[in-house]
Formats: C-alpha cells, structure tokens, sequence
C-alpha cells in the first residue's frame, strides 16, 4: 500500500509528546501534512487543532481512522492503547506510526506484526533515536572499530523521583502497569535497548531483578539486568528511578579491546572516546524536534522513495527484552 504521494496524518492522541517531539515535524516534511486530530476530551483536540493550523478535530478514535482524507496514523497513546489502534487503522488501509515502546507487552507486539503481513499495511515505530545524528557519529565510531572489537556494554541509569510521582491520587500513566506495561522502566529502557540492538544486532538472553525501594508507586522502580547478544556480546544494565540527585546519571559505556566509547541516551552529553590517540570528545547537535529525521524517513517510505528500517518487525525484539528482565515472560 506504499506509494502515496501526499501522506495525510491523523493523530490519535496530542498530548505532550506531539508538542515537543513529533508534531511540528510532520509538516516539514515535503509531501506530508497533517490534517486532522483526536483526544478523548473534546477541549485538548480543539485547541490542539486551533494552535496547529489543523483542519478536523475528533475525539472518537475510529472516527479519526474512518476520515476519508487521512490515508496515515499516528499513535501517540499509553501502550496499552497501542495494538488496539494500530491494528483498527492497518485493518482499514491506513499505514502507522506508534510512539515507543511498540505496545505494553511482547504478545501485542507480535498481534501487530502479524495484522501489518496480513494487510500489507505499514507500521512504524518511534525509535527516532536510530536516525538522530548524535547517535548516527555514535554508531559510526563503532562500526568504524575507533574502540577495536567491543568485549562488553554497559548501561547505567538513575534518576530522582518526579514531582508527580508522589501524588498517591493521581499517579503519572507512566508508573501504571496496567497502562505502561511497567514503570518508568518500561518508558524509557526500550530506547537504550533499541540503540544497542541497532549496534551489536537482537540480544538472545535476557534477565532481570526487579524491585521497588522507594513506595511511591505499586510498579518496580529499581532494575538491575544481564543480557547477551547473538555474537556472545554481554551486557548489563542497572536503572533506578528514585536515586538522590547527586546519583543521577544517563550513560552507556561500550568497551572494547583497544578503546572506550561513553555516551548518553537522554541528556546528549559530549560523546567521549578514549583509546590509543588519547581523549576525544563529539558534539553533536539534533534538530528541535527529535523525531523529524524519522518522520522524514517515514514519508519516503510510504512515498516509496527510501526504505525505512524502524518498523514494526525491528521494534518488536526490544518489547521481548524488557519483559524478560521484568519476568514477563
């Protein structure tokens, strides 16, 4: 079904990701516009279309999907949302574009490949880190062998708890489990785990301890993890979301037999390089919205002007991995 000159978008959902990340982003792309929108409260999808310069406003989903005028979806939802939206718009012919991580678990991920065989719809995923140029200079230290053969990865994460996070009456979707699929955990490990499989290809092994030390919420807040590649590469995370804030931290250090590459995945801090030259570090600047590169790969896809690796089928692994360290499946 690719081959569509003008890419017209439909958002189901326009919360705050659409406004920082991804929005703006779709009408800069040559041959795509956005040209209607949906939130289940009537006040947030007028204004966002009013402030947007967007023609239709719906706040039933298949409302949304069934506009003639649309031809491709974005989901920017909770994950739990994710397979039930995706799947009704592939069913009815319009390709997709779904926020990270794919769905709330590993089984949703597979019901979606599955629907996008059997139509022949195209479904993206928001692992927009893939196509940033901060992490394009990473990769290609890597491939470029600037650390020799890699012998080990680490990751190491940790943050304060949020504002919100002590909110007993109104908890962030975020540390829902029911809604996120985990805790803070399940939102933002799958970009670190997405970028490392880019790199090193599918991590075969998985495990994962599990726990909640802080109380502010029922879903795990502290994970340490071990996890393996294809080629025998290991790797180990820890990730702890209710650290002091001296302790915060957002790194991955990649080891190698004649070097070390550090780098961040959320903060974007100078890529360090040491090896045998000594000391280098890598500015790299990304452009306002975050997800542009990808949009633009996207819509040159289903422009059938490129080929644009972050669907469905390449994001589905990262879901497999997270449920394993959390002892899903």
């Amino acid at each position: 079904m690719d081959g569509i000159s003008q890419v017209n978008w439909g958002f189901i959902g326009c919360g705050e990701v659409t406004e920082k990340k991804s929005g703006p982003a779709f009408n800069m792309v040559e041959g795509s516009r956005v040209v209607a929108v949906m939130s289940r409260r009537e006040e947030k999808a007028r204004s966002y279309a009013e402030r947007h310069g967007v023609k239709r406003w719906y706040t039933d989903p298949s409302s949304l999907v069934l506009d003639p005028e649309v031809n491709a979806v974005y989901i920017a939802t909770p994950p739990s949302t994710h397979a039930t939206f995706a799947i009704m718009a592939m069913k009815a012919g319009k390709a997709v574009y779904v926020e990270k991580p794919m769905a709330s678990n590993y089984e949703d991920c597979c019901r979606i490949n599955r629907i996008s065989r059997q139509t022949g719809v195209s479904c993206f995923v928001a692992y927009y880190r893939r196509y940033l140029p901060y992490f394009q200079k990473v990769f290609s230290l890597v491939k470029e062998g600037a650390v020799g053969s890699v012998m080990n990865v680490q990751v190491r994460f940790a943050v304060p708890p949020r504002d919100l996070d002590y909110n007993r009456t109104n908890l962030p979707w975020r540390v829902q489990a029911d809604i996120a699929g985990g805790g803070y955990f399940y939102d933002l490990a799958p970009h670190q785990i997405d970028l490392l499989q880019q790199m090193f290809g599918p991590i075969l092994e998985a495990e994962g301890l599990c726990s909640n030390r802080g109380g502010l919420y029922t879903a795990e807040d502290t994970v340490s993890a071990c996890f393996k590649f294809g080629d025998g590469l290991p790797g180990s995370g820890s990730w702890c979301f209710v650290a002091h804030d001296s302790a915060k931290e957002d790194r991955i250090d990649i080891i190698g037999d004649k070097g070390s590459l550090s780098f961040s995945v959320f903060t974007y801090q100078p890529i360090v390089l040491h090896n045998e030259t000594g000391k280098k570090e890598f500015v790299v600047p990304n452009p306002q919205f975050v997800q542009l590169p990808l949009i633009e790969q996207v819509v040159k896809h289903l422009q059938s002007r490129a080929i644009c690796g972050a669907d469905c089928v390449s994001a589905t692994p990262v879901n497999w991995v997270v449920d394993r360290i959390l002892g899903k499946i």
